[in-house]
């Protein structure tokens, strides 16, 4: 299980914002290329970043701060928000970034993950970010009647690289990850599936770890920027399990 500290950027600086709430954003450093050395220097296999402005507009809003990672690290990176047409999945592909991670098209228009997924492959993620296992999207903003594992098992077969969860409700709450509806979604697919939201101590990674269902990895940001979890640690126990 691969752990993933995420920097999430907002007006060109590392946040974590509360439940999802734009206005609830904590900044914990206003350089997110420092943030991205710093977890590298820890020992991060990757880095999840997430263009919060981005995922409102529904266009790329804080490049400068994407490609200023993308130039300070060597580890692989994905990104997400607002990532919504295949020029843009194909510009962000050839800056260097290892993933896109696809959020309101998979809703919205699937045909252009299958796409994306068969031009580049291993390199397009879905996000499906959900409220009591409803699918919102457009940065959290929207919520639909799409069920969590409905929209999942849509892309069974598109050859996307991997299922990034995230539980709203969990997510920079400090709570604890939603283990239940994230092994029941590994649970219903053969796509590998990264779980986000709620991750606030070593304890939760080791219940994710050993939840009976296979993920790949799992995310998480506040814990890591508040200490209540030690990335070194973190992944040392995650690869002994």
């Amino acid at each position: 299980m691969i752990l993933y500290p995420a920097i999430d950027l907002k007006d060109g600086q590392c946040v974590r914002l509360y439940k999802g709430e734009m206005a609830q954003a904590t900044v914990f450093n206003d350089s997110p290329a420092d943030q991205a050395r710093a977890f590298a220097d820890q020992g991060a296999e990757w880095l999840h970043l997430v263009d919060l402005n981005g995922a409102f507009a529904g266009t790329p809003i804080n490049a400068s701060a994407v490609e200023a990672i993308l130039g300070a690290v060597r580890i692989p990176c994905q990104l997400g928000g607002g990532i919504r047409d295949m020029a843009t999945i194909e510009a962000w592909l050839k800056r260097g970034l290892a993933r896109v991670i696809l959020g309101t098209v998979a809703v919205e228009n699937p045909d252009l993950v299958r796409e994306a997924a068969r031009a580049f492959p291993g390199q397009v993620a879905v996000g499906i970010d959900a409220r009591d296992g409803r699918v919102a999207t457009k940065g959290w903003a929207e919520e639909t009647d799409v069920l969590v594992t409905e929209l999942a098992r849509r892309f069974e077969d598109a050859g996307v690289a991997a299922i990034i969860y995230t539980d709203i409700n969990r997510d920079g709450a400090m709570q604890g990850p939603n283990i239940d509806a994230t092994a029941a979604l590994a649970r219903a697919v053969s796509i590998p599936v990264i779980a986000s939201g709620g991750v606030s101590r070593l304890d939760d990674l080791i219940a994710l770890r050993d939840c009976g269902a296979k993920l790949d990895g799992a995310i998480s940001g506040r814990a890591l920027y508040d200490g209540k979890l030690d990335l070194a640690e973190a992944m040392a126990v995650l690869k002994a399990g």
